[in-house]
């Protein structure tokens, strides 16, 4: 049996952190997964930068705290490994495989997949998959890959209205120890884009700003903070 890679937690990427909106229900069933009566297979789909790499961490993270053995994999186009770093992942408690419309065209990863899952799945143990688009639709040549991604449990994740993007800003101020008056809320989304990845990396920014300046966050304060100024 092959060792499995370790992979790195990304602290930051919680529940605790994650404004669910109207997709507490994946919050949940994602919570829930460790408990005995917690679905096998969740698989989770929706936009690009909608959080799902978060939410994939948040479950490995949670799961670990409660006494289980996960394992994150976000297969990466530019720099995805061999398939053989499945072998061994069949003994994991829980493996959560990010991003899988990567693998077409990639036979040798597809009957990778393939044969890992039958193992994984008849040791009982706990599988979180996340794509941009429902099982049926995933652009896989191995028909019955794709239909085995479909068995379990199918969520969407819900895009964010105007005003909840507001609120998960607010929400994700507040986790990094700072807050976003109205104003600046909504001066960010009538001129910045609403990309989700971008306005974090954005909260990022302006929580160092308002650091190093000891200073609030205002309209003007922010447009300095834009314009590359601080």
């Amino acid at each position: 049996m092959q060792v499995p890679l370790q992979f790195e937690f990304q602290s930051h990427q919680t529940f605790a952190s994650y404004y669910a909106g109207q997709n507490a229900e994946i919050v949940g069933q994602l919570q829930s997964l460790a408990a005995p009566n917690g679905e096998q297979q969740l698989y989770i789909w929706g936009d690009t930068g909608s959080g799902k790499s978060h939410l994939l961490q948040a479950c490995c993270q949670h799961a670990k705290a409660i006494g289980m053995d996960p394992f994150y994999l976000c297969l990466t186009a530019a720099r995805l490994p061999p398939p053989a770093v499945l072998e061994g992942l069949d003994d994991m408690a829980l493996v959560c495989l990010d991003d899988l419309p990567v693998l077409a065209g990639r036979a040798d990863w597809q009957q990778a997949l393939f044969n890992f899952y039958n193992r994984h799945r008849q040791n009982g143990h706990k599988l979180v998959l996340a794509a941009d688009c429902p099982p049926k639709f995933l652009p896989f040549e191995l028909l019955d890959l794709k239909t085995r991604m479909g068995w379990g449990l199918t969520l969407k994740i819900q895009s964010l209205r105007d005003d909840q993007l507001i609120a998960a800003l607010n929400h994700k101020a507040h986790f990094l120890g700072f807050d976003i008056p109205a104003s600046v809320g909504r001066f960010l989304l009538s001129h910045y884009v609403h990309d989700l990845p971008a306005l974090w990396l954005l909260l990022d920014k302006i929580d160092r700003a308002t650091l190093a300046a000891k200073r609030k966050l205002t309209v003007p304060f922010l447009k300095q903070i834009l314009a590359g100024e601080l």
